[in-house]
């Protein structure tokens, strides 16, 4: 078994030599659309779609007597979008953990449209739980039946297929995929038995670790690891190379690579160290004790120009670690998949604020037996989960100065604890008490069983597809000179920090000095609407005035 081992989920070859892929387009052309917008605003070229766009916005100005005056602002873009679906590679960070090994087979049996039997009935592969695979938009009213006309989400713009995906990647451990996902104990033994040959082919690489990031129970799975006790440039360079390697193994466009590994602690943020782009560069060369091992694989990313994601919840992104982004213009998200518990609280808090009644307190207890509880049982490591799934209601609560005042916020508390015999099927029990009418009450009781890794798995895929798409947008803006000089600005890409990943993320990251939205429904519109202008759509305003004027 090669230590570089890894599975191609690209194309499969057709009779004149070139290469179908999944959606039976020609791997690297540009994919044929399922619709085209009929409209003097959007071009297509055989490489291009080339679209115009007005936003439309309100600012607000508050007057010495307290009154606001509202102005609405157009701003026209320009938007292109290069149809040339590339060849993807991804690379996990902790490929041999639960979710690493689940999206690996996952991805080989949609691949090969496995079935198999269960004690339930025959099941076959799918992308239940993705947004992009799973899910569809509103492309608009049909012009005979007046009914709404969806379409798959995968579809709105030409993305990558996940069946077409090149997996690979590095972890602390050397089991091979096969004996990770037997250890995971997620998938059913007869879908196993289907993907084992491919999966025991496959080998991490070997990972970065430092004992003091990740919890002491960790230590008997780290037996693959690149020398070294704490950070260093070498580090950065052997992971470098490693994507280097990978992309010209499989003559891969792109490789992105994503942190689906244990969560670590807090970094603490110091002065000179971890503050600045030139710090931190500094600090890894130094061997700083402050230097996580996903902030040393995120400058590795950052410096090769391979987007990268993070997962879980620790602080990966400090200040040092953005600020090098923007330099170089590479692009960054995070942190911690939003599957379980905390999508139904950012969903349902969002429900009854909305609704005008006020939430008092918010009690979550959960508790897991897969390796992410028993990394999750050591204090310095929860607390980075405590951070993450607290933080999802607060720009909810700031929206709504009639039921909160200033810095009042509802009781929070969330509780994990590590019980073993539960596996991958974690218990979460919510208890929502709000205020009603007249000083009533009302409690709302969740009890949420969710198999873990079978949820997060989806959200590594949209990950991967939505920030390799942010790779091939580029915009403009008009109206800050002449139309002579706005021809001639040149096209730019969106911020390094990708914000619109927010619908995948527990605690979203977002560039310095912007707002961090957690509202389900709010990174939900801003995902759609940005694909929408993409192909020069106005965003659907749901008024359905097409069905109230007549």
């Amino acid at each position: 078994m090669a230590p570089h081992a890894e599975v191609d989920m690209g194309s499969t070859a057709n009779g004149d030599g070139r290469q179908l892929s999944a959606n039976g387009n020609y791997a690297g052309a540009a994919s044929k659309p399922l619709f085209t917008v009929n409209s003097p605003n959007v071009v297509y070229t055989d490489s291009e779609i080339q679209s115009k766009y007005t936003y439309r916005t309100t600012t607000v100005n508050q007057g010495p007597d307290g009154k606001y005056v509202a102005t609405p602002l157009e701003t026209l873009y320009d938007f292109k979008v290069d149809r040339k679906v590339p060849k993807l590679g991804v690379m996990l960070v902790g490929w041999g953990g639960n979710n690493g090994s689940t999206v690996t087979a996952g991805i080989i049996a949609n691949r090969r449209g496995l079935v198999w039997d269960t004690r339930e009935g025959t099941q076959a592969a799918n992308y239940y739980g993705s947004v992009i695979m799973g899910s569809t938009m509103k492309l608009g009213t049909d012009s005979k039946t007046r009914k709404d006309v969806n379409i798959p989400f995968h579809d709105v713009l030409p993305m990558v297929h996940p069946n077409d995906l090149v997996v690979g990647g590095w972890d602390i451990s050397s089991l091979n995929l096969a004996a990770a996902m037997d250890r995971a104990k997620v998938l059913e033994p007869a879908l196993k038995t289907l993907v084992r040959k491919e999966m025991a082919e496959m080998v991490p690489l070997p990972s970065v670790y430092y004992p003091d990031f990740i919890a002491a129970n960790q230590e008997d799975r780290a037996d693959n690891v690149i020398l070294g006790p704490k950070a260093c440039m070498a580090h950065v360079e052997q992971i470098r190379k490693d994507i280097r390697d990978f992309k010209a193994a499989h003559g891969l466009d792109k490789v992105i690579v994503q942190w689906t590994a244990n969560t670590e602690r807090f970094a603490e943020i110091l002065a000179g160290v971890n503050d600045t782009a030139d710090n931190l560069l500094k600090a890894i060369e130094e061997g700083h004790e402050e230097v996580s091992p996903s902030t040393v694989f995120a400058v590795a990313c950052i410096l090769e120009g391979a987007p990268f994601i993070n997962g879980s919840p620790q602080n990966t992104f400090v200040p040092g670690a953005i600020e090098l982004a923007e330099k170089h213009g590479a692009f960054i998200g995070g942190d911690d998949f939003k599957s379980g518990q905390t999508k139904m609280k950012s969903a349902l808090v969002d429900f009854l604020i909305s609704a005008g009644i006020k939430l008092t307190s918010i009690a979550s207890y959960n508790h897991l037996g897969n390796n992410d509880g028993k990394n999750l049982s050591s204090q310095k490591q929860f607390r980075s989960k405590e951070i993450s799934k607290s933080n999802v209601v607060d720009d909810m609560v700031e929206a709504n100065n009639v039921l909160y005042a200033e810095g009042e916020h509802p009781d929070h508390t969330v509780v994990i604890k590590y019980m073993p015999a539960v596996g991958d099927n974690k218990r979460a029990l919510d208890e929502y008490y709000a205020e009603i009418f007249m000083g009533g009450h009302q409690t709302i009781s969740i009890f949420n069983v969710c198999e873990d890794s079978l949820l997060a798995s989806p959200l590594i895929i949209d990950l991967v597809l939505v920030t390799e798409m942010m790779t091939r947008i580029k915009w403009k803006a008009h109206g800050t000179a002449t139309a002579e000089e706005d021809a001639k600005k040149d096209y730019q890409s969106f911020h390094s920090v990708l914000s619109i990943l927010s619908y995948m993320l527990k605690a979203p990251l977002t560039p310095p000095g912007t707002p961090v939205v957690n509202a389900l429904a709010k990174q939900r519109g801003a995902l759609t609407n940005i694909f929408r202008a993409c192909v020069g759509l106005e965003p659907e305003s749901d008024m359905t005035l097409e069905h109230k004027l007549f």
